[in-house]
């Protein structure tokens, strides 16, 4: 009998892939598994509860070496210089319509995501995972290539900040969790094609342009309280002609499959980000069950003396600030996206259901707190847009992504609260999408990097 193959390609024994560690939860969930395959389990009516034991296991209790990466051989610098995407061109007036080409994009991810993704939620949050048909359908609308230059095979003939919030947005209305995990790959190659050097993009970005897109995260995000992502406590210390990374980082989108990892850390006092790929020694991945965000399959990384070479470092000190705030410019446009899905789903529910012979729409209470979902995400939205906008044509938006921030994390919190408790007893349960839309909202102001527009 043929050994069967993990999606990787490694060779898979009784449970264990060739890259895990074999530790006490490794070896338990192997014999799991081998027992999950015995016959005699259905004799004695075992099969459910050895299934869910199984699944509980591998969901809440994986430890494993990084994912067996692909080899990203050394290309060498091709042209000297990297490719670079130019600042959008302003029209001088404050005007957010979409272009054309924005909108002809925006109406395709919207359409994938009512048919694709927002059918797939509630089995992604169960699971914890998404499902490999979303993957593989967002792969195939081109959104790991958003933001890489048309010169790299890419789809940007501009600065993309203001699609890529589009997208994201769109993509949220369909599950906020599958989004971010739909859109990690992509934070990793628009990195690159920002701040890599001409030898990185040769490199690492033909296998995002490529048939067989890897997973990728960018990890920003630290287990510690008052986390600042501009004072990491990952620490990269030079070490002859590469550089050692010690720390942990948290909430790491699809981080067990990821074959390559942009990684914040400090470096003689500055931040700075490096390339870390998948199988390199010393990284460690650990399962990170969440409240929310559950399709995103959130994990931890345990960086213990991982060494990397001179190609590491990814752009400089202000290239990681910027990477900061393009990543909270990207919750914010995710943020939209959900607290719409939720204003488009109470709205018909309020005018349906009855108490005392009428709608309760027609009570006051009610319909101010649906005005007030619609309000404040009106406000969001411009906020967002603005600060998009202005990313767009490479002028400052440190103030605008901040104010955007602030009230995507604090109203759209609020805008999830306010669906279940419009939906009374129905917004507590799974019948109903909300009370998974409220979990989601509430990481917006916790996240840092994972997805980057």
């Amino acid at each position: 009998m043929p050994v069967p193959q993990t999606p990787r390609g490694r060779t898979r024994r009784h449970g264990l892939t060739s890259g895990e560690k074999q530790d006490p939860i490794g070896l338990a969930v192997a014999v799991l598994n081998r027992l999950a395959r015995s016959s005699a389990l259905d004799r004695f009516g075992l099969r459910g509860p050895t299934e869910r034991v199984v699944f509980e296991a591998t969901r809440t209790g994986f430890r494993t070496l990084g994912a067996a990466s692909r080899p990203f051989t050394r290309a060498g610098s091709r042209h000297g210089a990297p490719a670079r995407v130019p600042a959008a061109t302003g029209a001088g007036l404050f005007d957010l319509t979409p272009t054309e080409d924005e909108q002809m994009l925006v109406d395709v991810v919207r359409e994938y995501a009512a048919e694709v993704v927002r059918p797939a939620a509630a089995e992604a949050d169960d699971l914890a995972a998404a499902p490999e048909a979303v993957l593989k359908a967002g792969l195939d609308i081109g959104l790991p290539i958003l933001g890489v230059p048309e010169d790299l095979g890419g789809i940007s003939s501009e600065r993309s900040a203001m699609a890529g919030t589009l997208v994201a947005e769109a993509l949220a209305h369909g599950d906020l969790g599958l989004a971010v995990a739909t859109l990690a790959p992509g934070a990793v190659s628009t990195a690159l094609s920002l701040w890599g050097s001409d030898e990185q993009q040769a490199t690492y970005l033909p296998a995002f342009t490529g048939d067989e897109v890897p997973a990728a995260a960018l990890a920003l995000t630290e287990p510690r309280p008052l986390f600042d992502p501009l004072t990491p406590a990952t620490v990269a210390v030079a070490d002859g002609d590469g550089y050692v990374l010690d720390g942990v980082k948290s909430m790491v989108p699809r981080g067990a499959e990821a074959e390559l990892f942009v990684v914040g850390a400090e470096l003689d006092g500055e931040p700075r980000l490096f390339l870390v790929e998948s199988g390199t020694p010393g990284l460690v991945v650990e399962a990170e069950p969440s409240m929310g965000l559950r399709g995103a399959s959130l994990a931890r990384l345990v960086l213990t003396g991982v060494r990397v070479g001179d190609l590491a470092p990814l752009g400089g000190t202000e290239d990681y600030r910027e990477c900061v705030r393009l990543s909270r410019l990207a919750w914010c446009a995710l943020s939209l996206g959900t607290a719409q899905a939720v204003l488009d789903y109470v709205i018909p529910y309020v005018n349906e259901r009855e108490a005392f012979g009428e709608p309760i729409s027609h009570r006051q209470s009610v319909a101010f707190m649906v005005a007030d979902i619609g309000i404040e995400l009106n406000g969001m939205r411009l906020v967002t847009y603005r600060a998009a906008s202005r990313a767009a044509q490479g002028k400052s938006f440190a103030r605008e992504v901040a104010l955007a921030r602030r009230l995507c994390a604090e109203k759209g919190m609020r805008i999830g609260n306010d669906g279940v408790q419009l939906l009374g007893g129905h917004g507590f349960v799974k019948e109903h999408p909300v009370e998974r839309w409220y979990r989601d909202l509430r990481a917006i102001g916790l996240m840092e990097g994972g997805v980057l527009v």
